[in-house]
């Protein structure tokens, strides 16, 4: 059991509710789990640890309390519960990706049915592929354990991109840039 944790515990007001709320989106942006309310986990790493320790002085300005704590699993049973719901949280987020590119995918179709090859549609999409590449690596940043769609993600944003380059060709041609 090679995994250490490092475990956060916090009790802050519920008003106003805006600080409550950007603590949880700063530790789930983290990729934090949480196991409990107000009790989340986050492998340890030096750049959690720093993070973690802000997060917990942010709660003791907001009129709450917070404990840090390093932990680990007491058993190969417990280790994988935690890892489990590690890969889960990436999951969902890995599912939302994947529609998103379907989004991307069924743009392309439309106006490639449409034989709507301009500049203007190119650089719209070339924009929305950014976006994707970009969610893309903030995902697999959070990725701690290799969770399960991490390869179709990666597989399908390549498709996406192969896409575009061809979409792009269309509009080339259209305009004769390349011949």
């Amino acid at each position: 059991m090679a995994n250490t944790w490092i475990l956060l515990t916090y009790k802050v007001p519920s008003e106003p509710a805006a600080k409550r709320i950007a603590l949880w989106r700063k530790l789930k942006g983290m990729g934090a789990i949480y196991l409990q309310n107000g009790v989340c986990l986050l492998p340890k790493t030096d750049d959690h640890l720093r993070r973690l320790k802000m997060l917990e002085n942010d709660a003791v300005e907001m009129g709450g309390e917070a404990v840090l704590l390093e932990t680990g699993p007491l058993d190969r049973a417990q280790e994988e519960k935690v890892v489990s719901r590690f890969k889960a949280d990436r999951d969902e987020q890995y599912r939302e990706f994947l529609a998103r590119c379907a989004d991307f995918e069924a743009e392309i179709a439309r106006e490639t049915a449409d034989e709507h090859f301009t500049y203007a549609e190119l650089e719209e999409n070339d924009v929305d592929l950014k976006k994707l590449q970009g969610w893309l690596d903030k995902i697999s940043k959070l990725d701690f354990y290799g969770a399960t769609l991490a390869a179709e993600a990666a597989e399908r944003l390549n498709g996406c991109e192969t896409l575009l380059d061809a979409y792009a060709k269309r509009v080339f041609d259209a305009h004769d840039e390349n011949n």
